[in-house]
């Protein structure tokens, strides 16, 4: 039975779906409070983000021409971040988001759907940790308007929102939970070693990043699903931080953080990198990596490099789920549980 049919049958099932409109509306007030503009920045692209390792939903745009038609393919954004950083640049130094984004081949899940809502917003004059506690008074702030609470109860766990909530960084994360020390999490030989030790029987064949992922989700985030607080992890190894700056007095890391609530990775944020030439080296870099895994290459944003040249000032930023977000106040196991029209629905 699909989700309309059932909200047909049975009326009291409109108020998990109306958790979303909810969170919308406290999402907009919490911004427009602190003046912060809201912005439309364009889903189609012709360079959408380099990330080596997604995969993007193409069309062709058809240009009618004096002399006929022309195609020019163009691809559904995985986020609006490149834009919004632009408006940064000309002059706004505080926006956000609201706008679906889209991600191909990362199957279905409880947690997962092609099409999605995503929060983005960013500050100048800022960093990372600012972003943080953007984080926290955001989640407080609709936790207590919409359930009048200052804990968040999710599947008969209590977790509690007072801050500061607790921040580890990915090295003690790795160390403590693993076993890993910052030598071998950094270089690809070690790792294999220490992969190979641990059971991985197809650490020889993968790249650096396939392992690191393989024992952050084996024996990491399960870690961080016990915790009775929302978490930061934070400060990642450069090679997983395409868009932010490189960690002062640290450059083997870059400022960035991933926020967990009960083991759901909630949002992924940067100090964000504001070199042009830097940022042109990692976007070839990606493009190369994308050829090599045969996924879709395209022309990486030379109107951002242009825009990083006139000058991005320091800034943070983030993107945080919004279909998990209602999730978690709606107090239910799958996002298709809170989407009118989820994607099994619809194909």
């Amino acid at each position: 039975m699909k989700n309309w049919q059932k909200l047909k049958q049975k009326p009291d099932l409109w108020q998990q779906f109306f958790v979303r409109e909810q969170v919308l509306d406290e999402i907009r007030s919490f911004f427009k409070n602190q003046e912060f503009h809201e912005v439309e920045t364009p889903i189609l692209t012709a360079s959408p983000g380099t990330e080596p390792y997604l995969d993007l939903f193409a069309t062709d745009l058809m240009i009618q021409t004096p002399s006929g038609n022309k195609k020019k393919q163009l691809y559904l954004l995985t986020s609006p971040e490149l834009a919004m950083k632009k408006l940064i640049v000309a002059g706004l130094p505080k926006v956000f988001q609201l706008c679906k984004s889209f991600r191909n081949h990362e199957g279905l899940s409880t947690l997962h759907n092609p099409e999605f809502t995503i929060l983005e917003w960013y500050r100048a004059e800022s960093d990372y940790t600012e972003i943080m506690t953007d984080c926290e008074n955001l989640i407080q702030s609709l936790v207590k308007n919409i359930h009048q609470r200052d804990s968040l109860v999710y599947q008969g766990k209590t977790y509690q929102l007072t801050s500061p909530w607790p921040r580890l960084a990915v090295k003690e994360a790795f160390l403590k939970y693993a076993g890993i020390n910052e030598q071998s999490l950094l270089d690809r030989e070690l790792l294999v070693k220490v992969a190979l030790k641990k059971g991985y029987q197809q650490a020889e064949e993968s790249s650096w990043e396939e392992l690191y992922h393989q024992i952050f989700l084996n024996e990491i985030e399960p870690i961080l699903a016990t915790f009775d607080q929302p978490v930061f992890l934070y400060d990642y190894p450069l090679a997983l931080a395409a868009l932010s700056k490189k960690k002062a007095g640290d450059e083997c890391f870059a400022e960035r953080f991933e926020l967990y609530i009960g083991g759901i990775e909630l949002a992924n944020a940067f100090s964000e990198l504001t070199d042009p030439k830097e940022q042109r080296q990692r976007a070839m870099a990606d493009m190369q990596q994308r050829g090599q895994l045969a996924k879709d290459t395209f022309p990486i944003d030379e109107d951002y490099i242009k825009a990083l040249e006139l000058g991005l000032p320091p800034t943070g930023g983030i993107a945080l789920g919004v279909d998990r977000l209602v999730l978690l106040l709606a107090d239910v196991k799958s996002i298709q549980e809170i989407l009118f029209f989820p994607i099994e629905e619809v194909i």
